[in-house]
């Protein structure tokens, strides 16, 4: 405990001193006094790396995390994304024990009770339902592999339920600010050629920018119109590409600058310098066209995610051809994206039942 500005703080998920960093502190208010969260990509830390290619800050549950981590690797080939959020989330964990008193000791060793506590400190310090629900989740799936390698007899995580709360629905563009923002990149030059390019597969296809930016040029099939797509968990689907999104890639292409000396697998969308773009990169890129075009600014990359799949059910699609186009393992998962206008609904009601509209008695 300390102060900053004058005001009364609680510092925790740090696990060691912390060394000044004021600048990386987030204020919270919570019970009435000044709660601060700590960046955890700040904080300093210990390491060990493991063979799975990540790092495990030392702990007393360090060789549990690490064997957790290089199972997500090796047998379910989780992605580097997905690893180093249950690092994280786990680690979390680790600090918050340490905050407490609570020496992370065994995986066993760590009760119902405590893990009730770091719930309420998350949502003290602010984190959404989202976010807990997720770290929740994280617990479970380590002490299930746990339990199964027979580290643990129990899981003190099974009681524990996730926050409730209301499902957002995602935000989507119409028809008009799809064809508005898809139209304006320049496309008198490279940069320009791409990024129109990068919009309009995004929105073709219903991609993650993850699955984007890690397009290489042999996923692409011209003549069928088909991207291969690397998505969650390394599983692959095909994606469909129309025709806008083709000549856009045909375009681009064109003007393209050539790989680095070296590269194996040459990718799709490049940077300035002819490397891969990164998420970041893309979320950039697609800041500035939001700008210009005067466009809500919640909108993001998986905006035109939410847009693709919003606007083939309005249409009519199957939502099961939806849900495999999207790459969902759960069809409860694409059923978010149902939520079509009334006006939508309300005509084709009255278009398909037979009784939807009463004939005036005559007289």
């Amino acid at each position: 405990m300390g102060s900053v500005n004058g005001a009364e703080v609680i510092v925790w998920g740090l696990g060691r001193p912390f060394r000044d960093r004021q600048a990386w502190i987030k204020p919270w208010t919570a019970q009435g006094r000044q709660v601060y969260k700590v960046n955890s990509r700040q904080r300093p830390k210990q390491v060990v790396r493991g063979s799975f290619g990540g790092l495990v800050r030392r702990t007393g549950m360090h060789q549990e995390v690490t064997q957790f981590l290089r199972y997500l690797d090796v047998e379910r080939n989780a992605s580097d994304l997905t690893i180093k959020s249950y690092r994280e989330d786990l680690m979390d964990l680790a600090d918050f024990l340490t905050d407490q008193g609570q020496s992370p000791r065994h995986p066993r060793d760590v009760t119902p009770t405590e893990l009730r506590g770091y719930v309420t400190a998350l949502h003290e310090a602010g984190y959404a339902r989202t976010s807990i629900s997720r770290k929740l989740a994280s617990l479970r799936s380590f002490y299930r592999f746990a339990q199964r390698q027979q580290l643990v007899e129990t899981n003190p995580a099974k009681p524990l339920r996730n926050p409730r709360g209301a499902r957002k629905l995602p935000h989507f563009l119409t028809g008009d600010e799809i064809k508005s923002l898809l139209g304006a990149p320049d496309g008198e030059n490279e940069m320009g050629l791409r990024d129109r390019a990068i919009l309009e597969v995004i929105y073709s296809a219903g991609l993650r920018v993850s699955e984007l930016v890690g397009m290489n040029d042999r996923d692409i099939q011209v003549d069928e119109g088909t991207v291969r797509i690397r998505g969650k968990g390394r599983k692959e689907r095909i994606g469909q590409l129309g025709q806008y999104a083709l000549q856009a890639l045909l375009s681009y292409f064109q003007k393209r600058r050539a790989v680095p000396n070296g590269t194996k697998e040459p990718a799709t969308f490049r940077n300035k310098f002819g490397g891969r773009l990164t998420s970041r990169s893309v979320a950039r890129m697609l800041e500035k066209y939001i700008k210009q075009c005067g466009l809500d600014t919640r909108t993001s990359p998986h905006t035109l995610r939410h847009s693709f799949a919003t606007h083939l059910l309005d249409r009519g699609a199957d939502i099961r051809s939806v849900q495999e186009l999207l790459g969902h393992k759960s069809l409860v998962t694409t059923q978010i994206y149902t939520h079509v206008s009334t006006a939508n609904i309300k005509a084709a009601y009255d278009k398909a039942h037979p009784r939807a509209k009463k004939k005036p008695n005559a007289g």
